[in-house]
């Protein structure tokens, strides 16, 4: 049975299609891809159906990492089958924890960066542990997302 992790953002555009291609990259080369499935969504629906930011492209690209992205918005009838929520900020985290469901089988919400080493014992949620979202600024904050994201699912994996 296969461990399912869901990285979630604003939009789905931007900083989750970047954590579901590095910590898929970061799960196939530790062994784990048969064992464990990462996909991504948003908590908004503007982008539904639209694929990554080119920004965000861009930046996988260069990296190497592989991407077949098409936006999607978190609903809560997804949760039966997650087992661990990924929020890219105290926002989403907030937004995530309205529509967790109750009981046993409710999926573990977690901010990325908790699992970055150097980060270590911040509480979550918290500021400090925000992936800042890239959209309105230069692809200079897509490389800063992606090394946050580096960061986390070294430390997650």
């Amino acid at each position: 049975m296969s461990y399912r992790v869901t990285v979630v953002c604003l939009g789905n555009i931007c900083r989750s299609p970047i954590g579901e291609a590095v910590l898929r990259e970061r799960v196939a080369a530790a062994g784990l891809a048969d064992r464990v499935e990462v996909d991504s969504a948003g908590t908004g629906d503007w982008h539904l159906g639209h694929p990554a930011d080119p920004r965000a492209l861009a930046v996988l690209d260069a990296a190497g990492y592989a991407h077949d992205h098409v936006a999607r918005q978190i609903a809560p009838h997804w949760m039966d089958g997650i087992d661990l929520l990924l929020a890219m900020d105290t926002a989403n985290y907030r937004d995530l924890a309205r529509v967790l469901p109750d009981g046993a089988d409710r999926p573990e919400l977690r901010m990325m960066r908790a699992f970055d080493p150097a980060l270590a014992g911040c509480p979550e949620p918290s500021a400090d542990l925000d992936v800042p979202d890239p959209y309105y600024g230069g692809p200079e904050g897509f490389d800063e997302v992606l090394h946050m994201i580096e960061q986390a699912a070294d430390g997650l994996v």
